[in-house]
C-alpha cells in the first residue's frame, strides 16, 4: 500500500471533493496498488461519515451494469454503492447544479424491495421475488474525479459516482411488466437522442438486483425491506446543463422529467 495514502485520507479526499464541488485527479494516480477491496473499505469510511453527519441509509445502487456504460467509462465491471435519503430528489425538483460539479443523468429501473433479500447465491428469479414495486427512476451521477476518468478501485472509492436520483409515479408489481423489454427513450430539451430496453442492464435488471446481494453478501450486508435499488444506467448518461431538460419516456412505467434548473 502506498506509504501516503490510507482508506481514511481517501474518504476525506472524496467527501471533502463532494462538498466543495472540486473535481480531482483519480486515486490510482497516486495510489496505483489500490484494488477492489480497500476501494469498498474507502466507499463504507465515506458511508460511515455520511451517516454521522445525520444522512440515512435508503438503499443502494448499481453502477457500470449496461454496456454503453461500461464502454463509455472504460471500465468493464459493474459495482455496488449507496444511495442515503439525502440523495434523493423529489420529482419536480431541478437538478441542485450548486451542489454538484458537472453533473450528467442516465434512466434507470428501480426496484423497491418487499423483504430481505441476502446472498449468496441469490438467481434472478429469487430476487424478483423479493421485489414489492417497479419503477422508471432517473440517477444525477456526478463523479468527483476530471472529466469523469477513473480505474474500477476510483469509481468504487467514489460511491459510484453518487449525486441524485428520482423515483417516478407509477409503480407496478414485477409479474405486471417484461423488465427486459421495457423500453426507455430518451429526449433531450425535446430532441430523441437515445433509446434502450431494460435488456441492457446485465440482459435483465433482475439479473442486476441479484448480482447486488451476491456482491454486498461478500461484505456481511444484504438489502432490507423498504429500500430503494437502482439497476443501473440502461443509457450512456447525458448532460444536464442550467436552463436544459431531460426526460425519459418508458413504455409502461410511465416518463420522468428532470431539469437543469435556473
Amino acid at each position: 500500500m502506498s506509504d501516503t495514502w490510507t482508506v481514511d485520507r481517501a474518504a476525506a479526499a472524496l467527501l471533502d471533493a463532494e462538498e466543495t464541488r472540486t473535481e480531482r485527479e483519480p486515486l490510482t494516480d497516486e495510489w496505483p496498488e489500490l484494488d477492489k477491496a480497500t476501494a469498498y473499505d474507502i466507499q463504507d469510511e465515506t458511508m460511515y461519515r455520511r451517516l454521522r453527519r445525520g444522512e440515512n441509509v435508503v438503499g443502494f445502487k448499481l453502477g457500470l451494469t449496461s454496456r454503453a456504460k461500461q464502454e463509455r467509462m472504460n471500465v468493464r465491471a459493474p459495482l455496488v454503492a449507496w444511495l442515503t435519503d439525502a440523495m434523493a430528489l423529489p420529482a419536480g425538483d431541478p437538478v441542485p447544479q450548486d451542489a454538484l460539479i458537472h453533473p450528467r443523468v442516465e434512466p434507470e429501473i428501480v426496484f423497491v424491495m418487499k423483504q430481505q433479500l441476502a446472498g449468496p447465491g441469490v438467481t434472478a428469479a429469487q430476487a424478483l421475488a423479493a421485489v414489492e414495486r417497479v419503477y422508471a427512476g432517473a440517477e444525477v451521477i456526478d463523479s468527483r474525479y476530471r472529466d469523469f476518468r477513473f480505474t474500477l478501485p476510483d469509481v468504487i472509492a467514489d460511491n459510484a459516482s453518487s449525486g441524485a436520483f428520482v423515483v417516478g409515479a407509477v409503480g407496478l408489481r414485477p409479474e405486471q411488466l417484461d423488465l427486459a423489454l421495457e423500453a426507455v427513450l430518451v429526449e433531450v430539451d425535446g430532441a430523441v437522442v437515445d433509446s434502450a430496453t431494460g435488456a441492457a442492464v446485465q440482459g435483465n435488471p433482475a439479473e442486476a438486483l441479484a448480482l447486488a446481494a451476491n456482491e454486498l453478501a461478500e461484505r456481511g450486508l444484504a438489502i432490507e425491506a423498504g429500500q430503494v435499488v437502482l439497476t443501473g444506467g440502461m443509457t450512456d448518461a447525458v448532460p444536464i446543463p442550467s436552463g436544459g431538460t431531460v426526460s425519459f419516456h418508458f413504455s409502461t412505467l410511465g416518463s420522468v422529467h428532470l431539469s437543469g434548473g435556473a
